[in-house]
């Protein structure tokens, strides 16, 4: 099987595309991948070395949430036009909804990582009249219209899209995955806490850890300022309050290192279609307190100590009682750790994949 795969090197779906091209050379398939938002830094894309059977496109081509993107878009569809046309793919598989629309011969799957319409009315309770966001339904409705499956990485994100965009025909969860040997559950542990996330972006609310002054624990804070698609912005570091110590941009190396010291991981999103962060952190043998936002609650379930909705001072609340109680911590960090070996590793959203590619082209030889 040849599958040609779209990703980008901004955020999670870079780590996610990592887990996926990985986990389908391992079994024989044939990838060709194709990077937009920016080409990736050589630590960014060392994995690539080591592995047989891939041939890597990078491009720099804004992304359709970008702002001032649409001849980008226009052109990276022209290109991947003409790559798709080159290879001659038996799947082709979309990290972009811009994509769907395209007229290929190959079934089409287009993965549904996160939407700025759902962001929107999750953040900011309603949609601004903004000609720019009407632009970016038209992209999104005609893509997810063109695709043969739809996937998103929770039910909820599946909902948020329906609310958005109306019914779709043909969907699917497949949640995220993690390969559990990348990360040290049985180190010994610090008396710290770790949260990571875009400091730009109001979805991830970081400044609910910037008011928790009370909290029992010094607080690691991992993320970028800036968003990618600005062309000249202020990298200075705002001031943090005391308890906060603000690492930056960090690499997965350092990122591993520090979960596999801290004891709790802090997730303060009130946007989150799946949240790779607290998985990592999870198979890091953290104790997980999360922001008690549905997405959060349908992926970790009981496994997860929640604080209440965009609540600082239950965070910091629910963050002593952790912090004070060793048999509490330690219970929430077997409870997340055996949670996320049961339910997300790279191995089973593989074959999930797979098992998705095979109904697809089984589907499409039974129509001829």
């Amino acid at each position: 099987m040849h599958v040609l795969v779209t990703t980008d090197t901004v955020g999670g779906v870079w780590s996610y595309t990592r887990e996926l091209v990985t986990g389908l050379v391992t079994k024989g398939v044939r990838v060709t991948l194709v990077s937009f938002g920016g080409v990736p830094r050589r630590e960014q894309r060392a994995w690539l070395a080591g592995l047989s059977g891939v041939r890597f496109y990078p491009t720099s081509f804004r992304l359709e949430w970008m702002q001032n993107a649409a001849e980008d878009v226009s052109e990276s569809c022209s290109y991947l036009l003409r790559v798709v046309e080159e290879c001659k793919p038996d799947v082709v598989h979309l990290s972009q909804f811009c994509f769907g629309s395209l007229e290929f011969s190959a079934p089409k799957v287009v993965v549904a990582h996160s939407d700025v319409l759902s962001w929107f009315q999750t953040v900011q309770g309603a949609l601004p009249q903004d000609a720019w966001l009407e632009w970016y339904r038209g992209i999104v409705s005609r893509g997810l219209a063109g695709a043969g499956m739809i996937v998103a990485p929770s039910r909820w994100m599946l909902d948020a899209l329906e609310d958005c965009y109306g019914m779709q025909r043909h969907t699917r969860v497949i949640y995220n995955g993690r390969t559990p040997a990348l990360y040290r559950p049985n180190r010994d542990k610090q008396a710290c806490a770790v949260s990571m996330g875009r400091l730009w972006d109001q979805g991830k609310q970081m400044e609910l850890l910037l008011r928790a002054v009370d909290s029992p624990y010094p607080v690691h804070l991992a993320g970028t300022l800036t968003q990618p698609s600005e062309e000249k912005s202020d990298k200075r570091v705002p001031k943090m309050p005391q308890h906060v110590c603000f690492e930056g941009e960090m690499l997965e190396p350092e990122v591993r290192d520090l979960l596999s010291r801290a004891e709790v991981y802090i997730a303060t999103s009130k946007y989150e279609p799946f949240g790779l962060c607290p998985l990592e952190a999870a198979l890091s043998r953290c104790a997980l307190l999360v922001n008690d936002i549905p997405s959060l609650r349908e992926v970790w379930g009981n496994a997860a100590l929640y604080f209440n909705r965009d609540d600082a001072s239950s965070l910091v609340k629910n963050l002593a009682a952790l912090h004070d109680d060793p048999q509490l911590r330690s219970e929430y960090a077997k409870r997340a750790y055996q949670h996320a070996i049961a339910h997300y590793t790279a191995d089973q959203m593989v074959e999930e994949y797979l098992h998705l590619y095979s109904a697809l082209l089984e589907r499409r030889v039974s129509a001829a």
